[in-house]
């Protein structure tokens, strides 16, 4: 039993900035890599970011430097700071995590249901 729930989405003029946030829950399990995904309407989900359980991270080139993923191990969350947001930015972002189960150490992908993001000109 795991769950991913996002939060922070929302309306922000260009230029802006938000703040994402996903927190998982749940028992007998690992989270390993942790990351963020984009889709846009009438286009196929993308690679925002990702973060592994040490700390390492991967971004799309494409977003110029303006995300940072980040990760709190004790709280279970990864966060999403996006800068100089654009229109083009405007997508539903999902969270995603790599769980390993403690029981038999298998591994699964577990994604939230994705929050609303909406940059204006």
């Amino acid at each position: 039993q795991v769950q991913l729930v996002e939060s922070g989405g929302g309306l922000v003029q260009a230029g802006g900035s938000l703040r994402l946030s996903c927190a998982a829950s749940g028992i007998a399990f690992r989270f390993n890599d942790m990351g963020w995904y984009r889709q846009a309407p009438g286009k196929r989900r993308e690679l925002v970011a990702r973060i592994s359980n040490g700390g390492n991270t991967h971004s799309a080139d494409s977003l110029e430097g303006r995300f940072t993923i980040s990760r709190d191990n004790a709280k279970s969350t990864v966060y999403l700071q996006m800068n100089s947001l654009k229109p083009e930015d405007t997508a539903v972002y999902y969270c995603n995590a790599g769980i390993t189960t403690l029981t038999n150490l298998s591994y699964l992908e577990v994604w939230g249901q994705g929050t609303l993001v909406t940059v204006s000109s």
